[in-house]
């Protein structure tokens, strides 16, 4: 579906993840979320089963996957080390799917990444991998960083883009500027 040209520079590859994300929302299409559950991780790995059905599984960092990705496309996992790597941004970005009433969810990020410990040590959300919305969102927001975009300028376009059609946002606050 998607071949990536090899790289040796870290903007290329930037733009590689990018890309493949890209493809991965396009195919998705406007999916939204469903209340499927993933089957069971690793046995070294903390999991635990909120009560709306998304599975958490903690790992030392954002380096290591959970294992609910491991019968993911690599295109799923690219999103997900993407949302992990744009923490900082997608915690001020809100998501329209409806996970803020369905799930708690704060912003988009906690559809990938409930939380990011001390130690780093990351506490993985599946949610996303079930979730068109979610998936477009956190690409585009990331998409919109490397371009050079404020991170208030990005929430504006998203929320302008998820305004009408969508679930209530998140309640999340806006970045600082």
């Amino acid at each position: 579906m998607f071949e990536a040209r090899r790289s040796s520079t870290g903007r290329n590859k930037i733009q590689m993840l990018i890309g493949a994300v890209i493809v991965t929302v396009s195919v998705l299409g406007a999916a939204g979320c469903s209340a499927g559950h993933a089957g069971m991780g690793k046995p070294e790995v903390a999991e635990r089963l909120m009560p709306n059905g998304d599975l958490r599984q903690t790992t030392a960092s954002a380096d290591q996957l959970p294992p609910f990705m491991d019968d993911k496309s690599e295109e799923m996992q690219l999103i997900y080390k993407l949302a992990a790597a744009n923490h900082e941004l997608l915690t001020s970005m809100p998501c329209y799917c409806g996970c803020g009433d369905s799930a708690g969810h704060q912003s988009n990020l906690n559809c990938f990444v409930a939380e990011i410990e001390e130690d780093g040590a990351v506490v993985w959300d599946d949610h996303g991998t079930r979730c068109g919305v979610c998936l477009h969102i956190a690409v585009e927001a990331s998409k919109l960083k490397r371009e050079g975009m404020s991170d208030i300028d990005i929430r504006n376009a998203i929320d302008e883009k998820y305004e009408e059609g969508y679930a209530e946002p998140t309640p999340t606050p806006m970045p600082s500027v």
